[in-house]
């Protein structure tokens, strides 16, 4: 993958992309509309990207205006995925999986199934619970008293059966950037990251657990 910044194939056939420098969010919507592309066509192979973004919003296809709730203060870029208002930012990993779907079953809700999988497997060995909710798309934890936080979002786009976007995972981000949106539309809970929880992992050691976990998850 030719995306913006510094990059890395790290494994092949699926290959393993890391993006040292946050990349302008138009020009990952770009890269990955040309990979996509060459997915379909075979001209070449299936992807995760790993990368960071620099503070701004999203808003999925379900986007509410109401759910912006601060105007003006971060970009907003539609991001032509599923979902509603999604922030994006430094501290935070974000995983665009690019995989043909045709391999693993044509089942779009089996492969959500299978993100929200891979992810709490990932946290589990970071050492963090995440859990499922009925009816609430992410990952979530636990925080006492019945007190539920969102750590994970998903959100994903296919196209001839070639998935696109794919996962954030709050690292140590600034989460008072979330103050801005109702994340995903749920208002009535938190938000939160692993530096919120406890000591944060390094970069490299969430990407580790990431590769991991979705190797056991989704195979090469």
């Amino acid at each position: 993958m030719h995306g913006p910044g510094s990059s890395k194939v790290l494994d092949n056939p699926l290959q393993w992309i890391t993006s040292d420098h946050p990349v302008e969010y138009p020009d990952a919507l770009a890269e990955m509309e040309r990979r996509v592309a060459a997915i379909r066509t075979g001209r070449e192979s299936e992807a995760v990207w790993l990368l960071q973004h620099p503070p701004l919003y999203t808003a999925g296809t379900s986007a509410k205006p109401a759910d912006l709730l601060q105007p003006g203060r971060l970009p907003v870029f539609e991001a032509g995925r599923g979902g509603q208002y999604t922030y994006h930012g430094p501290g935070q990993r974000i995983a665009y999986v690019m995989l043909d779907l045709t391999r693993r079953g044509s089942d779009l809700r089996c492969f959500v199934r299978d993100l929200e999988g891979w992810l709490i497997a990932t946290l589990a060995r970071l050492g963090v619970a995440g859990q499922r909710r009925e009816g609430r798309i992410g990952i979530w934890v636990d925080r006492g008293d019945g007190r539920d936080a969102k750590i994970a979002a998903i959100g994903v786009r296919v196209r001839h059966w070639i998935s696109f976007h794919g996962v954030s995972l709050n690292v140590d981000p600034d989460l008072s950037h979330f103050s801005g949106i109702v994340p995903c539309g749920l208002s009535q809970f938190g938000v939160t990251s692993l530096g919120d929880l406890g000591p944060a992992p390094s970069m490299a050691d969430v990407d580790k657990a990431l590769r991991e976990a979705f190797l056991a998850q989704f195979g090469r």
